[in-house]
């Protein structure tokens, strides 16, 4: 337990979901009987929808959902038990359609449902360190045909790069627009997608050329952050405990994950990148990486680089974000928002 909670420590800042129990709807005919239930609930556990009826109406029937997916339906007030395997982690909003006398009215409330997964606590070693363009606000970092690309934020002062980490040659970059943000990149079918910040607009280049093709908005209305990819899908950050999954070619979201460290849920995922099927993740404003599973939504593992600031020497270096993997060298390439350092190191349980 005492290693549990050490690996909580690293991600400072977490605040436990919904510690005052679940949130209660009034509704004066019928409401769930919530003082039945726990404020967080684990995939293994299951709970018994059971609803009040404070004014002995007489119910026909009730009909159960559990983030608007029908899960049953029970005659009168019987009580409907429900098993949160295979549901999202994050809040489980419950509502009853209530059938009664002639009339129809609902009950709503909601549980939390956390991470059942202990954290594993990574180590690394440095391998190698480089010089990094200490006015780069790194956004993103990805390695693409055994060269590096990063893309920066700051309005005015937004671009992507391709460069030669080792002597700091850049051989292409495209500079946004002064009205844009610069947020994550990440290549998939030979095309380079690009984030902006708070302007929810989206670009995508030629992964050769760098020529840009096409200008999309986002079909969510939320914030651009960190973009990885599993050959397939993108998956992309908003600030929030979320992990979108788009398909790159309609543009649209189709699932998400929330992201869970035990029962403590993780807010502002930023870059992301993907590596033997996990995700990696930059924390912000922590200077750690979680590695995310991508379909639950748990942390399986936290990384923690505090050290590698006693390294960097740019008084006006910011939070620690950029994460590139070498598949030929099998080690990760982290640096930060103006740091001076770019640091390739090996990761090890």
């Amino acid at each position: 337990m005492k290693k549990y909670n050490f690996l909580f420590i690293i991600l400072l800042g977490l605040i436990l979901s919904n510690c005052g129990g679940a949130k209660k709807e009034n509704n004066t005919l019928f409401t769930f009987d919530s003082n039945q239930f726990k404020a967080q609930y684990l995939p293994q556990e299951s709970i018994e929808l059971n609803l009040l009826n404070p004014n002995s109406k007489t119910v026909d029937s009730v009909v159960y959902y559990v983030n608007e997916t029908k899960i049953g339906t029970t005659k009168g007030l019987s009580k409907l038990p429900f098993t949160f395997k295979d549901q999202k982690l994050g809040y489980q909003n419950l509502k009853a359609i209530i059938y009664f006398e002639g009339e129809t009215t609902e009950a709503t409330d909601r549980v939390e449902l956390v991470s059942n997964v202990q954290p594993k606590l990574l180590k690394y070693s440095i391998v190698n360190t480089f010089a990094h363009d200490t006015a780069s606000f790194t956004e993103g970092l990805e390695f693409h045909n055994d060269t590096l690309f990063e893309s920066t934020g700051q309005k005015g002062a937004s671009y992507f790069r391709k460069y030669d980490y080792k002597t700091g040659k850049i051989f292409k970059q495209n500079n946004l627009d002064a009205k844009y943000f610069g947020e994550g990149i990440t290549f998939v079918n030979n095309k380079l997608y690009q984030l902006t910040w708070q302007e929810k607009t989206g670009f995508i280049y030629n992964a050769t050329t760098l020529k840009l093709e096409k200008t999309f908005t986002y079909e969510k209305d939320i914030e651009g952050w960190g973009m990885t990819n599993d050959g397939k899908y993108i998956y992309q950050t908003d600030g929030t405990e979320k992990i979108w999954k788009m398909d790159p070619n309609t543009l649209k979201m189709v699932d998400y994950s929330n992201v869970y460290s035990g029962n403590a849920k993780i807010k502002s995922i930023n870059e992301l990148e993907w590596i033997d099927g996990k995700i990696y993740a930059n924390v912000w404003q922590k200077d750690a990486i979680a590695v995310v599973n991508p379909t639950s939504g748990s942390v399986e593992g936290i990384l923690d680089l505090s050290g590698l600031r006693k390294f960097v020497k740019n008084p006006t270096a910011e939070v620690l974000n950029g994460i590139a993997y070498n598949p030929k060298t099998k080690t990760l390439f982290v640096t930060g928002k103006n740091w001076d350092k770019l640091f390739e190191i090996k990761v090890s349980e």
